[in-house]
């Protein structure tokens, strides 16, 4: 680490030259290529992806993607069918027909375009009649025909149209020529409401600056960052470091996205993430620096040593939340490899960022990395020895005191913010939930109030037949499924597709997200059909968007279990060879369980709940992600490492020079605490700021992670666990004779690791293992020397 850093210091001109032309060149070609993000849900072997594969090869002019128009008049202002209204709409949707970009429209007072004997083609989602471009934006489906598109008390209208590019390729200006012309149509007319929704539509609700979200974060950061450093330079080192290493990420991600399948969200997921521990991990990097330069060393010694020290740290908490990343691929789910992948490429170019760029940048601003009267005190008094106690001592001493206590109430707390988790209901939000000011919103909901709430998420039973018997089957049972409860109209079979292949469109009586309507879908493949089956080759399968959910869940929720031991193990084995310790693994775990548990009862409570979703501009409430937990708990679970390795690191070294554990755990907090605290206001800063990306599924992510960074640091970390250490006291450290001597030691940071004169080393000799050791004079502390002299003894392995 040491010949790293020390070849980056010397030719730190080369080094910002290649990281600034790594990334204009990947940015470039990520330009020139485009993206190619996917939002392919679909499982194979699922009933749901049955229906798609069915739809795409036998009735391919019924898999096309569709958005809706809506229209309501109020009351007193006449129905749909006036003629003004009529008239009005008709020559919309005749402009509509020919404007570029459209195939189709079709409309309930006759056809404006010609669209086959079905009407318009429907939209039902990825795992009906097929992808509209993003899972749940679906303008729903209705009857052909006048009546089936107008309303039972004839105040609400729809038409469907058809674009000749999927959604996913579609410009923004396309798509709100088509919003604008509509809308013109209303303009004037007393009463007339006008709006739009499906996936196309939804490319017209991007609202505020790109990257506002991120740019917020970021001058929180720096905001802390200054208050913290108290130099300008100091405080945009961890800044740049972070965006050059992010930004490059985000652009390769791009590229990634040719090569496999990357879902939309994840490079913001990326950056999200990549943001939050960049700037971190660079702020360990920078106070070892600044306490280096503090004691007299020079700016060339002081990076190398900041570098050897605290850079292993870094090295180890990357790796870690990578691997925990990439344990996402245990599932073996395509949509997730892509995530996990792309949030390990940048959470890895991050890391890089830190041990290369950042030590040539600190050689590049000198001494400025201290503030002007740090500069000036360090001129008049020489190197400082210690700094002086301040709130982190007092508060470790407190904790020390009232464990028991203290110890009770975080436990209580975290107890508490995880009751909603045992609630979770996971589907997949769609337009109905965004907010209540966008035209899809309101579009879904007319729908809704106009044809029942199950018509904004019709289910698609498609059936494989053989023969006349299986023909007559598939007949019978669109009568048969009349009669179910919970369903709200049944259309006549379709035998299209050559005579072996029937569709049949069911709306429930409830709403896409409603637990009813996953009821539905469960007694239809267990009771329904099977009787419906029996006796004959007939084959019968659901889709549709609650159908489609359902499967993404039940797949995900089958494989958490594996993917959470995987994880755990994967941390205990870490810590067990860091710490060699039983206890410290077995308490992280339970510490790392705990983060995520509350953390969900905060997105549940949010975003489930509703609790304060609407005002947050979050939309109404909804289910949560059925991938949110996955990629939830391996993020969590390698912060949570950052955290718990940065902490009883420090408190291990004590722990071997006194074999005193109140002693260890005091000075491990008291000499950490702040710069956890620092990190994690860093954090929550960048995490909730995505809030504002108008991105749901970004802002659960956000409002998940700022959640359970902020339990993490300050009260799992900063309370808990070390009221825990105290209990337990020696205990904490037992390590059986056997597994002593079998396991291999590892150095999470080595002392005096490049130490090139006699004043480095003495720097290495009394360093502390944590990833800042600002020495707090305590009452029970030995003095310097005797802690230079025992850290030298016993250096942590």
């Amino acid at each position: 680490m040491a010949a790293l850093a020390r070849w980056c210091l010397r030719r730190r001109a080369i080094v910002i030259v290649l990281w600034l032309a790594a990334f204009a060149g990947v940015a470039a070609a990520a330009a020139v290529t485009g993206s190619a993000y996917s939002n392919d849900y679909d499982i194979p072997g699922t009933d749901s992806s049955k229906v798609s594969a069915l739809m795409e090869r036998r009735l391919p002019d019924r898999a096309g993607d569709s958005d809706t128009i809506v229209w309501h008049t109020a009351d007193g202002a006449g129905t749909v069918r006036a003629p003004g209204v009529e008239r009005r709409m008709t020559a919309a949707l005749r402009q509509v027909a020919d404007l570029p970009g459209v195939a189709s429209v079709t409309g309930p007072y006759g056809a404006v375009s010609a669209t086959g004997p079905y009407g318009a083609v429907s939209a039902t989602g990825p795992y009906g009649a097929g992808d509209t471009g993003r899972l749940g934006e679906s303008g729903g489906l209705g009857e052909a025909g006048d009546n089936g598109r107008i309303s039972a008390d004839g105040h609400t209208a729809y038409a469907s149209i058809v674009f000749r590019k999927p959604a996913a390729d579609l410009g923004e200006a396309e798509v709100r020529r088509v919003l604008d012309t509509v809308r013109t149509a209303a303009a004037g007319a007393k009463g007339l409401q006008v709006e739009m929704g499906g996936a196309g539509a939804g490319l017209t609700e991007r609202t505020g600056p790109a990257h506002l979200s991120e740019a917020i974060g970021v001058g929180v950061a720096a905001v802390v960052l200054f208050l913290a450093f108290g130099s300008l330079a100091a405080t945009l080192l961890p800044i740049a470091t972070a965006l050059i290493g992010v930004g490059t990420a985000y652009a390769a991600i791009g590229l990634l996205g040719h090569a496999m399948t990357i879902a939309d969200f994840a490079p913001m997921l990326g950056m999200l993430i990549g943001l939050g521990v960049g700037i971190d991990y660079a702020l360990f990097i920078v106070t070892r620096h600044r306490k280096g330069l503090r004691r007299g060393l020079s700016v060339e010694q002081a990076a190398q040593r900041a570098v050897a020290t605290s850079g292993r740290a870094v090295v180890f908490a990357g790796a870690t939340v990578c691997l925990a990343l990439l344990g996402m691929l245990v599932l073996r789910l395509s949509f997730l490899n892509g995530v996990a992948v792309a949030a390990a490429l940048t959470v890895a170019l991050t890391v890089a960022a830190s041990l290369t760029l950042l030590p040539a940048l600190l050689g590049l601003i000198g001494m400025r990395a201290l503030s002007r009267r740090e500069r000036v005190r360090l001129a008049e008094r020489g190197s400082e020895a210690a700094a002086s106690q301040g709130l982190c001592a007092r508060w470790a001493l407190y904790v020390e005191r009232r464990p028991k206590l203290l110890g009770a109430v975080a436990a209580a707390l975290i107890a508490v913010l995880a009751l909603p988790t045992f609630s979770l209901h996971l589907g997949t939000s769609d337009q109905g939930n965004g907010s209540s000011a966008s035209t899809t919103r309101r579009a879904y909901d007319l729908l809704a109030e106009g044809f029942g709430p199950g018509f904004n998420g019709p289910l698609t039973l498609i059936g494989s037949m053989d023969g006349a018997d299986d023909r007559m089957a598939f007949t019978q049972l669109s009568e048969t499924l009349r009669t179910i409860h919970g369903v709200a109209s049944v259309s006549a079979a379709d035998l299209g597709g050559g005579g072996d292949t029937g569709v049949i469109t069911v709306v429930p009586t409830t709403a896409p997200q409603s637990r009813d309507t996953s009821d539905l879908v469960g007694r239809l493949r267990s009771e329904v059909l099977p009787r419906a089956e029996e006796g004959s080759s007939l084959r019968v399968y659901v889709g549709g968007l609650t159908a489609g959910y359902d499967d993404f869940a039940a797949v995900i929720v089958s494989k958490l279990p594996l993917f959470v031991g995987v994880v755990v193990a994967l941390g205990c084995v870490l810590l067990l060879l860091a710490f060699r310790s039983i206890g410290i693994p077995i308490k992280a775990a339970v510490m790392n369980v705990a983060a995520v548990a509350s953390s969900f009862g905060v997105v549940v409570a949010i975003f489930q709940w509703g609790w304060g979703s609407e005002l947050l501009g979050l939309g109404r409430a909804g289910p949560i992600e059925p991938f949110l937990p996955v990629i939830m708990v391996s993020v969590l679970f390698g912060l949570s490492m950052d955290y718990q390795v940065f902490l009883v690191s420090r408190m291990y070294e004590e722990w071997r020079r006194t074999r005193d554990n109140r002693t260890a755990v005091r000075v491990g907090l008291a000499e950490t605490g702040r710069v956890i605290n620092s990190a994690a206001v860093i954090m929550i800063a960048v995490f909730s700021a995505f809030v504002l990306s108008g991105d749901r599924i970004i802002a659960m992510f956000g409002i998940g992670l700022a959640a359970a960074v902020a339990l993490d640091a300050f009260v799992l970390r900063t309370l808990l666990v070390p009221a825990l250490m105290h209990l337990l006291g020696g205990a904490n450290w037992w390590l059986p004779g056997w597994l002593e001597r079998l396991l291999p030691r590892i150095s999470i940071e080595s002392e005096g690791e490049g130490a090139g004169d006699a004043e480095v080393g003495a720097e290495g000799e009394g360093a502390a293992s944590g990833p800042v050791a600002v020495p707090v004079p305590l009452p029970e502390q030995p003095s310097e020397g005797a802690a230079r002299a025992g850290t030298a003894r016993s250096p942590v392995p």
